[in-house]
């Protein structure tokens, strides 16, 4: 089973995030789950909040929040400062951050990769919109591969119907090819 934790504010539709990657795994024929924590207070705008995914070949019966993420999505890298984002990930795990400028973390684990990733302008870069999430689920994508892309595409189709659909694709697909190509890079060297 492969666990995503999403951190993010609310608003930013950490939610959307995690419900758009257990879509795009039931695209693929595997199970899935999400589900957010909102703290106890329900979401507020701008508030940290965690949503969380779980991908798996078999049927989930699991039904608690993720204290143990193979990967872990930060929306938000100014959640960094309030916010222990590496709590519990795997050895070997990956964090995606959404952020424009490198971050330099003195707490950062040998044993997991960090990825930092400029999710709010691959939108306005292919769209001229800032819809950050497709970005985020096409860049997931890309260097996991957990997620083929025609799932996330018929996941984002169904959520968002024509022209709207139409863009967030265009996003997702813009940040998939950028990354999957990242990615085969490195595993070339």
């Amino acid at each position: 089973m492969k666990e995503i934790r999403i951190h993010g504010r609310g608003g930013q539709g950490s939610l959307v995030l995690a419900q758009f990657i257990a879509m795009a795994a039931l695209e693929d024929g595997k199970f899935s789950q999400a589900f957010p924590f909102l703290g106890g207070g329900g979401e507020r705008r701008g508030k940290p909040i965690q949503a969380f995914a779980r991908i798996d070949d078999r049927f989930i019966r699991l039904r608690c929040r993720i204290h143990e993420p193979d990967y872990v999505i930060v929306q938000d890298a100014t959640i960094l400062d309030e916010v222990d984002v590496m709590e519990g990930i795997k050895t070997q795990g990956m964090i995606i951050i959404n952020t424009e400028k490198p971050l330099s973390l003195p707490h950062k684990k040998i044993s997991v990769r960090w990825v930092e990733v400029p999710g709010s302008k691959i939108a306005p870069e292919a769209i001229g919109k800032p819809l950050m999430n497709a970005a985020i689920l096409g860049v997931f994508s890309g260097l996991t591969k957990e997620l083929s892309f025609s799932s996330i595409e018929k996941a984002i189709r169904k959520r968002f119907p024509g022209k709207p659909g139409d863009q967030n694709v265009e996003i997702a697909r813009s940040a998939f090819e950028r990354y999957r190509d990242e990615q085969k890079r490195k595993e070339e060297v």
